[in-house]
Formats: C-alpha cells, sequence, structure tokens
C-alpha cells in the first residue's frame, strides 16, 4: 500500500511467560512469534518500510528477524510503554510516508486482509487514528473503548486505570491502530506518563485526538482470535492450537 509504514512492537520482557527466552521468540507452527508478524507486514508494505522496535534480549530477537528479511531496528532504552516504543521508531520512517500501523511481536495470528482493511478504513474516513476494535464477551485484561451516545469514540481506558462501569464495557481496542503519521508524531511528543502504571500510553493519543475534536475511526474486527495476545504459557498453547484451527479456515 502506497506510503505506509509498519511499527511492530517486540521491546518487552514478557516476565509472565517465566521464560528465558524472550517472548516474541517462542515457536507458534514452528517459526517464532516475531516472524509470524514481519510476515503478514511483509504482504502490505515493503521491508523498509517495516519497523522493528527491539529491548529485551534486542540482540538475539534481530538475529532472528535478520535470517529471513531485512527491515528497520529501533532500540527502546528503558521499556516505559507502547507511546515511548512508538516514539523510537518514529525518527526512521520514510520521508513520504502518510500513514503508520502499529503491530505487535507477540500476536502472532494477525493477517495482512486485517490490515489492508483497516488502513482502508481510515483512508477513507479520513481519520487521524483509527482503532481496530472488537466486541468480547469477557472483555477482562483489555482496554476498553469510551463512546459517548451518538457513537463517536471519546477515549481509551487501560483496564488497570477503568472504573467499575467502564470494566463492564465490551468493545475493547486490541492495541492495533492506523494513524496519520504528522498527527502521531505531534501527539507522540505530548504524552505524559499519568497512570497507575507511570508509562506512556499510546491509548493516549486517541485522547489527544479527542480533546482536538480529530476525526477518530474504529473498525470492528469480528473475529477476534485473530488479534489474541500472547502474554502467558496458556496463551502460547491456545494460539498454537488455534492457529492449525485457522490455517484450514483460509481460502
Amino acid at each position: 500500500m502506497d506510503a505506509l509504514s509498519v511499527i511492530i512492537l517486540a521491546a518487552g520482557k514478557g516476565t509472565r511467560m517465566k521464560s528465558d527466552l524472550a517472548k516474541v521468540l517462542h515457536p507458534v507452527a514452528g517459526n517464532p512469534m516475531i516472524l509470524h508478524v514481519i510476515s503478514c507486514a511483509r504482504q502490505v508494505t515493503s521491508d523498509p518500510h517495516i519497523h522493528v522496535v527491539v529491548g529485551h534480549q534486542a540482540r538475539k530477537v534481530m538475529q532472528v528477524v535478520n535470517t529471513c528479511c531485512h527491515v528497520n531496528f529501533s532500540f527502546q532504552k528503558a521499556l516505559l510503554g507502547t507511546g515511548d516504543a512508538v516514539k523510537c521508531a518514529m525518527p526512521a520512517l520514510a520521508h513520504d510516508v502518510k500513514d503508520v500501523v502499529i503491530l505487535y511481536g507477540d500476536v502472532p495470528l494477525i493477517q495482512p486482509d486485517i490490515v489492508t482493511d483497516l488502513v482502508s478504513a481510515h483512508r477513507t474516513s479520513h481519520a487521524k487514528v483509527t482503532i481496530l476494535a472488537a466486541d468480547l464477551d469477557n472483555p477482562s485484561g483489555y482496554g476498553r473503548i469510551l463512546q459517548d451516545p451518538q457513537k463517536d469514540v471519546i477515549g481509551i481506558r487501560e483496564e488497570a486505570d477503568a472504573s467499575d462501569a467502564e470494566k463492564k464495557i465490551q468493545r475493547i481496542n486490541t492495541g492495533i491502530y492506523c494513524f496519520d503519521r504528522h498527527f502521531l508524531s505531534d501527539s507522540l511528543d505530548r504524552l505524559k506518563p499519568d497512570n497507575h502504571q507511570a508509562e506512556y500510553y499510546l491509548t493516549d493519543v486517541v485522547g489527544i485526538a479527542c480533546r482536538k475534536n480529530e476525526k477518530v475511526g474504529v473498525k470492528v474486527l469480528k473475529d477476534s482470535r485473530r488479534v489474541l495476545g500472547v502474554n502467558t504459557l496458556d496463551d502460547l498453547e491456545k494460539t498454537r492450537h488455534l492457529h492449525g484451527h485457522m490455517q484450514n479456515e483460509l481460502p
């Protein structure tokens, strides 16, 4: 797709995996998770427009990625949140890049049609940011999408910061976005770590857009299994199981 960059966040420690191996290097269907995500990204843009943010075990992650492709790497020195991670990659974006998609190295079931549909919706609506959302019966653990009575997005609330009423919201933020590049760059400079985790949340960029009355789009994903994130060994086993079933479902 024209003038599109993909930033893949892969710097986290993954402490809940209880493993010495970097989380994104755990295998699904014989390949490290990060390679599944990069394979998806390579079907929507070219290698020079793919940026992987590394941190924990950076050298190992880079070595694995370099066996298959020639993407760009950015190093996150301190793990200060998703907003900080994306900011690390922004200076390396090509001058002509108009839109930026954010993916995660621990979401290996993502498919290119999900990304292309998200970008298409984003560009058609001329939004500054478009959120990939999903409706879950059990939204526990995810950030909730806050909408007003007119269904306009007014923010995203992380679970740790959500009120009891907000935790009942079933429409969740998958963490995958398409941003207008210039809006994203400007907003990242405005982020503050005003939350329980003292981190720079990428979700707060949505709040900035809302306060500025900018267009915020929502693309609701029908099959939420495709954006299952791996945080624990149980998640990993579930993802491995799903991968086999989903391969049979693909046309």
